[in-house]
């Protein structure tokens, strides 16, 4: 089992070089841990929730991916260069007490991944099992998977995710003959004019959130790797990594999306649970379909695994107290609470997910865009990072000037963000409602992030 946690892991204690072979396993973590069912998640939300037609959700979809996936690949490239886990270089930017909102905010995530995962492991199962399980004894079978692996640290991890993809690539490309004639791929818009621009915007904004979730996580599995690794070799391999396998499943999901609307068979499924959904599009190949569904419910470990291993570092980093305890005992609270809540809230995947996805992608944007201020604007001029700082609080930034610009940007979030609980003055301006939460969030950050960095400098001096 691996003992270290969020200590850094200085040069002699890594890998001398990395090679070809280490680039294909940045790529397959990611390509693993995202072709998964959950993914298939936001692909349905395009037809059924903002009433795209397929061939919009199929198109804007990606380009969102693609944007999140490259904001998570610049995240990951901090873990070969520091030795650091994720959130322990954004000490780097929010400071030293600041930084805590966002391990706080990533333990939600992470969290919130694994109540996703397991739950719909657990409909799966169950639908499979035509009721005789119950979808709570499917969910706990997932998790306690999920635990045995991440118990065991990232080398169980790293040989686990090199392989995981196989068997799901396959099904998946079962699931695109078996339930692909039922697609239509003559759906159209339900709205038109400002209301349907907003709704194409909400859903590239929701999909942006679905892999940039991933950004306080990336470099936390690229600790062991040397300084030396290309840096845009780790953004490529990682954002490439994110961007195929999430796309592959959004679009197989907003083609099952627009099956609902036409397929009588397709919508009573759904109106039981996504796991229904994805056991009745497997019908026509009978026993089969069923170990196919089988298989992509087991899937989705690969995809809770780095997310349980990542809420276990973020426990520790939120005090010293907590990081005296091993990462170990962490995984296991964090298990613990994705099941509790997953088993509570098992009717209500949808709702959980639609609205916990954007809100998370609020707060990751604004976080990765002040980080990317940070080092292009300021350590560039000031001789770059001191990796050697990262767990001493006079060496560090105060933060000041960073959680100013992070809360004014939440503000700046509110007052665009469109949800079921709440819409925002700014996002009732464009038709019904228009998620701009993310962007307008991230450039009130930075508008505000830049001139009180300069002072914080100026006058502070770190």
């Amino acid at each position: 089992m691996e003992a270290r946690g969020i200590e850094r892991v200085v040069e002699a204690d890594r890998q001398p070089t990395t090679t070809w072979n280490d680039y294909v396993q940045m790529f397959s973590i990611w390509f693993s841990a995202n072709l998964t069912v959950n993914n298939l998640l936001a692909g349905l939300l395009g037809p059924t929730l903002f009433g795209l037609s397929m061939t919009e959700a199929m198109v804007i979809g990606p380009f969102g991916v693609l944007l999140g996936a490259a904001c998570s690949g610049y995240t990951s490239t901090f873990g070969p260069m520091s030795g650091n886990r994720t959130l322990v270089t954004a000490r780097y930017t929010m400071g030293w007490w600041p930084s805590r909102l966002c391990v706080l905010l990533n333990i939600v995530i992470m969290i919130g991944y694994g109540l996703i995962d397991i739950l719909a492991a657990g409909q799966i199962l169950s639908a499979v099992n035509g009721a005789g399980l119950s979808i709570i004894a499917g969910t706990v079978v997932s998790a306690v998977i999920s635990l045995v692996i991440v118990l065991f640290g990232i080398g169980v991890f790293h040989k686990y995710e090199r392989y995981a993809w196989m068997p799901q690539l396959a099904c998946f490309f079962i699931l695109a003959g078996c339930a692909g004639p039922n697609f239509n791929a003559s759906s159209v818009t339900t709205s038109t004019g400002a209301e349907a621009s907003a709704e194409r915007m909400s859903y590239f904004w929701l999909c942006v959130a679905n892999t940039i979730a991933w950004s306080p996580a990336t470099a936390d599995f690229y600790v062991y790797f040397p300084p030396t690794t290309k840096r845009w070799m780790t953004w490529l391999c990682t954002a490439l990594g994110l961007t195929l396998s999430t796309s592959i499943t959004v679009l197989f999901g907003a083609g099952l999306g627009s099956g609902i609307l036409i397929n009588q068979s397709w919508s009573d499924a759904y109106d039981v649970s996504v796991g229904a959904l994805i056991v009745e599009a497997y019908a026509p190949l009978g026993t089969f379909g069923h170990f196919c569904s089988v298989i992509l419910a087991l899937g989705l470990i690969s995809n809770n695994v780095p997310s349980t291993y990542s809420a276990a570092l973020s426990f520790q980093l939120l005090g010293r107290w907590f990081g005296a305890v091993p990462r170990i005992f962490w995984c296991i609270v964090a298990a613990i609470i994705y099941t509790v809540l997953a088993c509570v809230g098992r009717n209500a995947l949808f709702t959980i997910f639609s609205n916990f996805l954007a809100l998370m992608g609020y707060w990751t944007l604004i976080w990765v865009t002040l980080t990317l201020v940070e080092e292009l604007l300021f350590r560039r001029r000031r001789g770059g990072y001191d990796w050697t700082a990262w767990n001493d609080p006079k060496r560090l930034p105060i933060g000041l000037a960073a959680l100013a610009a992070f809360l004014i940007g939440w503000v700046g979030a509110v007052l665009g963000m469109w949800q079921t609980y709440f819409t925002g003055p700014l996002a009732k301006l464009v038709g019904e409602g228009i998620d701009l939460g993310m962007p307008v969030g991230t450039a009130w950050a930075v508008v505000v992030f830049i001139p009180l960095r300069w002072l914080e400098l100026k006058y502070v001096g770190r």
